[in-house]
């Protein structure tokens, strides 16, 4: 690396106390637009505004994603906060150039019909069975997080009241459950919890067959076994149930601040996404069903 190149490694580490991740990518980032400057002779410390700019420019020509590049120009950003903050430079010819926009890609969500189908593969007919459609059941009712699911206990749930009591990220949140989902989940309590628990100081709603709590990649699995058995060609994960969850409801008259409150979303605009959703698809049933589209 060139001596410039050190100094903002020794600011991001010691200044910024940035992680090592961050060092590593801005370095990374830096080094390849300091590459491209000396190919046309031009010093890091000399740089124009239309420099930087042609550079990023360059990026996007060359398909980088619009991530990659939005990354590149944060690095290159603060790669001259640092100079300025050293007393090497006295301004930053990167201070306006645009980050390119990130597109948010939309979340594939389960129609009503495959979320039946989904629902419907554990076999109740075994320990097994009862459990996994307690926790499937549970999931699409509530639309909480996997790593939400396994860390509930069982004084989590309020069956005669129908809700489900949830904390993350320092928030907390009362969801309803519907009907089925209180039946399923009152079938795995009283029948088949206290058969696979080993322990009665186990607080785990969801444990696995050896009687510990669930983790999350024994529920990944689960997932998987019951897509491939359900034939459904989407990649389903547990967020996708998630992202149904959301999209079902608001499809069905659900506001998107009640929905937001389920979810456990801090900003709004993490919950907007689903009504970009909703709107492609309907637009897609308009282009579909409209004679004249």
């Amino acid at each position: 690396m060139s001596e410039l190149l050190h100094l903002f490694e020794e600011y991001l580490t010691t200044e910024k106390k940035a992680s090592a991740n961050t060092v590593s990518s801005y370095l990374r980032d830096m080094h390849q637009f300091e590459t491209a400057m000396a190919e046309q002779d031009l010093e890091l410390t000399e740089l124009a505004v239309q420099d930087v700019e042609f550079y990023v420019d360059g990026l996007t020509r060359k398909g980088k994603s619009a991530a990659t590049v939005t990354r590149s120009i944060a690095s290159i950003k603060s790669f001259y906060n640092c100079m300025i903050a050293l007393g090497i430079m006295d301004r930053n010819p990167a201070k306006d150039v645009v980050a390119a926009k990130v597109e948010r890609k939309l979340p594939q969500i389960l129609t009503g019909k495959e979320v039946e189908l989904f629902l419907e593969q554990p076999d109740c007919s075994d320990l097994k069975g009862f459990r996994d459609r307690a926790m499937l059941e549970l999931l699409y009712a509530t639309g909480i997080r996997v790593s939400e699911l396994i860390a509930l206990d069982v004084d989590d749930l309020n069956l005669p009241a129908g809700v489900l009591h949830c904390e993350s990220k320092g928030r907390e949140r009362i969801i309803p459950l519907y009907h089925t989902a209180i039946r399923a989940l009152s079938d795995y309590i009283t029948q088949v919890r206290p058969q696979l628990v080993e322990s009665p100081e186990e607080t785990a709603l969801f444990v696995n067959m050896s009687g510990e709590r669930m983790s999350r990649q024994g529920f990944w699995k689960l997932i998987k076994h019951y897509q491939e058995k359900a034939g459904i060609q989407k990649d389903i994960t547990p967020h996708t149930l998630r992202h149904s969850f959301a999209a079902h409801l608001l499809e069905n008259g659900a506001d998107l601040r009640s929905i937001q409150e389920m979810l456990g979303h801090a900003d709004i605009s993490s919950t907007q996404i689903y009504s970009r959703l909703v709107s492609q698809k309907l637009k897609d049933v308009y282009h579909k069903a409209h004679p004249r589209a």
